[in-house]
């Protein structure tokens, strides 16, 4: 008989240290992270309220019941000369009273592209100290692969009225003033957008120039996720493998960029809350508001 238990305990020690952990250990270290089985417990609940971030096309073909469709331009400030800035707190608040979002919800955030613009949300929300939110880890592929309902009805909700910090900590948000200083600083710059637009060979639309702004150092934001597959987090260990090549402490400042903030965003995510680094920020206007200023610096590699 103590043969037969000592044989099962050795086969469930074996499972345990061969069993793959990677999915599910990003949870342990981030709290705004959600699994799909854990909405379906509660997305009908009054409280949660539920943003799907996918183009409309998109959401009109199925989304998840009692999902509001907002787009990238519904979390811009339209004011300026070039696109992708920050919404203002009185836009912010407009938008979401018309969505029916009060301080006291919970907010879930879900897209299709591996949590990119639910980040670029959630990064938004971090700075005006909106901090009751959930991004829904796979998206909304993981809810489908959850047997979660997919409906193709759109909701009518109630407006109410929400009322942000007066005084907002904007704990995340770097500006172009801000920038600046740093490139005196020698701070750590990171774009993360890919490689041909780090070098320069590639000028996406909305940027007045090719380049990167001088010093930068250059890890593309999608190496965190499962790009090709379901989207998903990477693991942590796998997070710190990546990031881990920087070759610094994880309370050296870092200031963030991409092409308009919102890809630096996710790896703002990914430092701060599975990685624990204690001092980064995001450029908000990116590339797009510093490429759109002739007396600033650039650089790019001859090609």
């Amino acid at each position: 008989m103590k043969q037969k238990i000592s044989l099962a305990l050795c086969i469930l020690i074996v499972i345990a240290c061969n069993s793959d952990t990677s999915i599910t250990t990003p949870l342990s270290k981030a709290t705004y992270l959600l699994e799909a089985g854990e909405l379906i417990s509660m997305y009908q609940r009054p409280h949660i309220k539920i943003l799907d971030l996918r183009d409309t096309e998109a959401f009109l073909s199925g989304h998840i019941p009692g999902a509001q469709n907002i787009g990238r331009s519904d979390i811009e400030d339209s004011s300026y000369s070039y696109r992708g800035m920050m919404p203002t707190k009185c836009q912010l608040e407009s938008l979401f009273g018309k969505l029916g979002v009060s301080t006291k919800d919970t907010v879930v955030i879900y897209d299709d592209n591996g949590l990119c613009n639910a980040t670029r949300l959630w990064w938004i929300l971090q700075n005006f100290d909106f901090t009751e939110v959930k991004l829904l880890q796979g998206g909304i592929e993981s809810w489908k692969t959850a047997n979660g309902v997919i409906t193709i009805d759109t909701s009518i909700v109630a407006q109410t009225q929400c009322i942000l910090n007066p005084s907002p900590s904007m704990k995340y948000y770097v500006s172009k003033e801000d920038m600046k200083k740093a490139l005196a600083n020698k701070t750590v710059i990171l774009d993360t957008r890919t490689d041909d637009e780090f070098s320069g060979k590639t000028q996406k639309k909305g940027a007045s120039k090719a380049g990167r702004i001088p010093g930068s150092v250059h890890i593309d934001w999608a190496y965190a996720i499962h790009f090709d597959g379901d989207q998903r987090l990477k693991s942590i260990d796998e997070l710190e493998s990546i990031y881990g090549t920087l070759h610094i402490t994880k309370d050296t400042p870092i200031i963030v960029y991409c092409h308009s903030g919102v890809r630096s965003a996710h790896t703002t995510f990914v430092l701060t809350q599975l990685l624990g680094y204690t001092n980064v920020k995001n450029y908000d206007g990116s590339w797009t508001e510093w490429s759109f200023f002739d007396d600033l610096p650039i650089e790019k590699d001859s090609l």
